[in-house]
């Protein structure tokens, strides 16, 4: 259906014809435009990018192989129910990502909702497991722990890896929101150095939180 609109478009565009339509915008594609938080939605110094996908590739592809973890398939086992039951094609998702002193922040809106109860029962069979680098390395012991979240029906975790004695977090939300979804993730990265672009700093999870609120709030009010 995608590549018909588009010539139509094209056409009015060059015959110097085009003009705006007033009203809802009811193609998948306009309406995640038309509610994605942009640059302008953050403090200035915050890094903003759109990420795009490669259409016909696998998920993950050209990434790194998800860790080998006992119960299996727990270092990758939430984005795993995504991509089984997410649906493809043009206009179906947009993702972007945000950048902060301390944080890189991945917020993914779908134009089709989660499925939450599999979500919720990945993670409760996730919340203690152990991870591998490989099959003659030490176990590296993770946990998943629910958070507490700001609506209703909001999925919200944070999970934990300790490695060398040092605990690390990421922190994850899933939610539904009318027919669309969004779903993010955000992980630590290092302090930004004296003397480098000041970049304002984030505090965990509450700039993620945040983050996913207005996001969601953007599509509720849409």
């Amino acid at each position: 259906m995608l590549k018909p609109v588009a010539s139509i478009a094209a056409a009015a565009l060059v015959a110097g014809c085009a003009t705006a339509i007033s009203g809802t915008p009811t193609w998948p594609g306009a309406r995640l435009e038309k509610v994605l938080l942009t640059q302008a939605d953050f403090p200035a110094g915050v890094g903003y990018g759109r990420i795009a996908e490669q259409p016909g590739k696998p998920d993950n592809a050209g990434g790194p192989p998800p860790m080998l973890t006992m119960p299996k398939d727990c270092s990758n086992g939430l984005t795993g129910v995504i991509a089984a039951n997410a649906e493809r094609g043009p206009g179906s998702a947009a993702k972007y990502s945000v950048i902060y002193d301390g944080a890189r922040i991945v917020v993914t809106v779908l134009t089709s909702p989660l499925n939450l109860t599999k979500l919720a029962t990945e993670a409760k069979r996730c919340q203690s497991f152990k991870a591998y680098f490989d099959r003659q390395s030490a176990p590296i012991p993770i946990t998943t722990t629910a958070l507490s979240a700001s609506r209703k029906g909001q999925l919200v975790y944070q999970q934990t890896m300790r490695l060398n004695g040092t605990d690390s977090s990421a922190f994850m939300s899933f939610e539904n929101i009318g027919t669309m979804s969004v779903f993010g993730i955000a992980f630590p990265t290092t302090q930004l150095g004296p003397g480098q672009q000041p970049v304002p700093k984030a505090a965990l999870p509450q700039t993620f939180t945040d983050i996913v609120d207005r996001q969601a709030q953007r599509i509720q009010d849409s």
